[in-house]
C-alpha cells in the first residue's frame, strides 16, 4: 500500500487557504478515483482508498490541524504498518512561488510546523515530501498569510498545478524521487 498524506487544517473557514493545499491535492485524487474520505477518529484523520495500476492508495488528510500533523501521521502509519518509502507527504511552501513544485527525499522542517510535528513524531527527517509553492510572501506575517484564501486568479494557477502534482505522485510511486526530481522540480 501506497500513502499519500496531505496536510493542511479541517474546517469550511479554511478550505481555499494557502496552508490546505495539501488538502486540495488530497481531495483531487479522490475526486479524480472516485472515492470519499471517511472519519477515522482513532487515527485522527480523514481516511479513502483506491487502486491505479493494480496498487492500492490510501490518502489521509490528519484531523488534528496543521501544527499537530505528526500525531495523525503516526497513528495511521502504526496502524497500517508502513514504511517511509511508501509514503509521500504533501504541504504549502512558502519559499516556492506559486505554480511551483519541489520534490524531496528528506530535509529539515523549513520553519514549516505541520512538518516539524511529522519530524518531532516520526523521530526522522528522512520522509519524501512533495512541496506546493504558494509565494511569494507579502510583507505580512507568515501565519497571516498562509491562512489567507487564494484570490480568483491564483486557483486557476493552483488548478494546472493540482493536476501536475498528482500526475507527478504516481510518476513518484513508479519510479523514485531521483527520477521525479528530474522531471518535475
Amino acid at each position: 500500500m501506497k500513502l499519500i498524506i496531505g496536510l493542511g487544517n479541517v474546517g469550511g473557514k479554511y478550505t481555499f487557504t494557502r496552508h490546505n493545499v495539501g488538502f486540495m491535492l488530497a481531495d483531487k485524487l479522490a475526486l479524480n478515483n472516485g472515492v470519499e474520505f471517511r472519519d477515522n477518529s482513532k487515527l485522527k484523520s480523514l481516511i479513502t482508498k483506491f487502486y491505479k495500476d493494480g496498487e492500492e492508495f490510501m490518502l489521509v488528510k490528519p484531523t488534528t490541524y496543521m501544527n499537530l500533523s505528526g500525531e495523525a501521521m503516526r497513528a495511521v502509519i502504526d496502524y497500517y504498518k508502513i514504511e517511509p518509502k511508501d509514503m509521500i507527504i504533501v504541504y504549502d511552501d512558502l519559499s516556492l512561488d506559486l505554480g511551483k513544485i519541489r520534490f524531496r527525499a528528506n530535509g529539515s522542517d523549513g520553519g514549516h510546523n505541520g512538518i516539524k510535528s511529522v519530524i518531532k513524531h516520526l523521530g526522522s527527517k528522512d520522509f519524501a515530501r512533495l512541496k506546493i509553492g504558494i509565494g511569494p510572501q507579502p510583507p505580512i506575517p507568515a501565519e497571516a498569510f498562509v491562512l489567507q484564501n487564494f484570490d480568483s486568479q491564483s486557483l486557476e494557477i493552483l488548478k494546472d498545478v493540482l493536476s501536475k502534482s498528482e500526475e507527478a505522485i504516481f510518476y513518484y510511486f513508479k519510479n523514485g524521487i531521483a527520477k521525479t526530481q528530474n522531471n518535475y522540480n
